[in-house]
């Protein structure tokens, strides 16, 4: 079972984010406070085992580090597909919008490690029915949501 270990989010675009453990998710806008909420990639998802696939131990590897928000331990985002719907906590459902990304030069963790993992395997969705997400939250596959 796949669950929520970071809820991250940033004021600006390009920087990294910061835990802040806990957020509200706003139908059809994204993240309440984040810079990229009500943008076409309103939510950002990230698998952690993604990141420990990098092998890079620097200060600079943390949650919100590769401008996720939702940092997720368990569930592959990468192999998931478009369309796919998941069930975020009791109320929030996202549904699967894209899967990476172009990669923009000034990206500020690969800056500094020489890598991002984010444009391979993060993914990014839309915000379908809101609701509070926090750290400690189960994620699940949702099968007939609409």
């Amino acid at each position: 079972m796949a669950e929520v270990i970071a809820v991250c989010t940033s004021r600006g675009k390009g920087t990294p984010k910061r835990d802040v453990r806990r957020a509200r998710l706003i139908p059809d806008h994204g993240l309440e406070g984040d810079a990229h909420a009500g943008t076409r990639r309103q939510v950002s998802l990230l698998a952690w085992e993604s990141v420990e696939r990098l092998g890079v131990d620097h200060p600079a590897v943390r949650y919100g580090a590769f401008a996720e928000n939702l940092t997720l331990r368990g569930l592959e985002v990468k192999d998931l597909p478009v369309g796919a719907k998941l069930r975020v906590g009791s109320d929030a459902l996202l549904e699967v919008t894209q899967i990476g990304k172009a990669c923009h030069a000034d990206c500020a963790i690969r800056k500094i490690i020489g890598d991002c993992v984010m444009p391979r395997e993060g993914a990014f969705a839309k915000v379908v029915t809101g609701g509070i997400v926090q750290v400690g939250d189960q994620v699940n596959v949702a099968e007939g949501d609409q």
